[in-house]
């Protein structure tokens, strides 16, 4: 057992520690969210709207149930936000050649831009924090947050890692 800066000992933790470490995440999740916030209000857009451009940009092509997949939202809610996407011009949606009942989905030169944009300000902040932080505590944190994840979830996240290679 190592303890930390702290003297928490990683295989104890006590409630207050939990409970600490819960709202430095709720507030971290607030600053990572901050700035892609701030230049969506100005489109009238939301989170959903990120979330949909985000992985539309690491999936070039995917389809419709496959997005619902990764998002975990209803088909009501997806639709809505890829109904406005497309409509302002951000994403495309595209009959599927082999099951045409399939819309894949592609961001536009415009929709790309958008999701730059978005990305430069979050890998900023996410730099900033991990120059600060130190490699070993950048290993350490990709280790936690993936042992948070469900294991569906933890499937799909290292299959888009995997789509990176």
């Amino acid at each position: 057992m190592s303890d930390g800066p702290g003297g928490e000992a990683l295989l104890f933790l006590t409630d207050e520690q939990l409970r600490q470490g819960s709202e430095a995440m709720f507030f971290a999740y607030r600053g990572f969210t901050a700035d892609p916030d701030r230049i969506l209000a100005t489109m009238a857009y939301g989170r959903a709207h990120h979330r949909a451009i985000h992985f539309i940009s690491r999936s070039p092509g995917t389809t419709v149930n496959n997005l619902l997949n990764i998002l975990g939202v209803t088909k009501q809610s997806l639709n809505r936000v890829l109904r406005t996407l497309v409509e302002d011009g951000l994403v495309e949606s595209r009959v599927g050649k082999a099951d045409r009942r399939e819309r894949h989905l592609t961001l536009t030169e415009a929709g790309a831009a958008l999701e730059r944009k978005l990305s430069d300000a979050q890998r900023a902040r996410m730099r900033a924090a991990y120059r600060t932080a130190g490699p070993e505590a950048v290993a350490g944190f990709r280790k936690v947050l993936e042992a948070m994840m469900d294991p569906d979830m933890r499937r799909q996240y290292h299959a888009l890692k995997e789509g990176e290679s």
